[in-house]
């Protein structure tokens, strides 16, 4: 790709189109502050995590209040709450009840559709326990898949698991650093997830029986961006023309492509980005007119209460 020199402070710096662009875009966010139109539907929240848009409200979970907490247009309500559980995402099921992850007990919650606690799930039919229970991504036939992000550090433990629509439980993939969010594509034969730690997104082929095979890196976000700052990816989300989107959350608040969200074509090319004026924008939930963009958002990074915002934003 063709670079072009711009001046820094008593240097010159070679910039490829690609980086430039995202400079630009970064200064001119900076002097906006954020996407015109954009709305704050809650601005207490606790690490507001994995949300979903399911029968006229938005449900979202608050990680260090340890509730699921819905959004109906006008006010937010707690539908659940688990002590000990440590949501990080929340989503329907086929069987009429919701799931959570429950990040910090290692179970995959589980509520009524009332909202009342029902018996987690501890571990799959072969008895793999979870270990950091993370998100979730239903793949349009009643099951879900879902991933564990393993212990922390350089440990390579992570896994993807599948939820069948009767309740079962099995492991798919192993041997991941760090899996985060996931999702189903448009067409549902591949299966997208965020290696946190690797700062990239896999791609795996969907079998028939909901096996994944031909495990592949899709894209590395350092080298979409053009390696301006470090791009540390948390959520994905598949709208209905196939475009990916990918949130984040930095380990830095102020740095250079904090509070975007990557918006990529189904070939890995980046198309646009979205701003949000909090540095942590791990996750989000489309609209079912996809026109908005419900995002789940961190201002305290590093510490409890991980104080943060719920937005709504055009999908421009």
């Amino acid at each position: 790709m063709a670079s072009i020199a711009v001046f820094a402070p008593g240097r010159l710096v070679a910039l490829s189109k690609q980086s430039l662009f995202l400079l630009v875009v970064t200064i001119l966010t900076s002097l906006a502050l954020a996407e015109p139109g954009i709305k704050v539907l809650n601005s207490d929240a606790h690490f507001p995590e994995g949300p979903v848009w399911y029968r006229g409200k938005l449900y979202y979970v608050e990680y260090d209040r340890n509730t699921v907490t819905t959004w109906d247009g006008r006010r937010n309500i707690v539908f659940a709450t688990e002590r000990g559980c440590g949501q990080s995402a929340v989503v329907p099921t086929v069987r009429g009840d919701f799931i959570a992850t429950c990040y910090d007990n290692g179970t995959i919650g589980r509520m009524a559709a009332d909202g009342k606690v029902l018996s987690a799930y501890t571990h799959d039919k072969d008895g793999n326990r979870f270990v950091g229970p993370n998100d979730f991504a239903p793949d349009g036939h009643g099951g879900i898949y879902f991933t564990t992000s393993g212990s922390p550090g350089p440990a390579i433990d992570a896994k993807v698991f599948y939820i069948a629509a009767d309740g079962t439980i099995t492991q798919k993939a192993v041997d991941l650093h760090s899996a985060n969010g996931l999702a189903v594509s448009k067409e549902g034969g591949i299966l997208y997830v965020v290696e946190t730690e690797e700062n990239r997104l896999l791609q795996f082929k969907i079998g028939s029986d909901a096996s994944l095979s031909e495990r592949r890196v899709f894209l590395n976000l350092d080298d979409l961006t053009g390696h301006v700052g470090h791009v540390w990816p948390d959520g994905v989300k598949i709208d209905s023309r196939g475009q990916i989107y990918i949130g984040q959350n930095p380990r830095d608040p102020n740095a250079p492509l904090a509070g975007k969200i990557f918006v990529v074509s189904a070939e890995g090319k980046l198309l646009r980005s979205l701003s949000l004026p909090s540095p942590g924008v791990p996750n989000f939930a489309f609209s079912p007119d996809e026109k908005t963009l419900y995002v789940t958002a961190v201002d305290q990074l590093d510490k409890k209460p991980y104080h943060g915002k719920v937005y709504a934003i055009p999908n421009n």
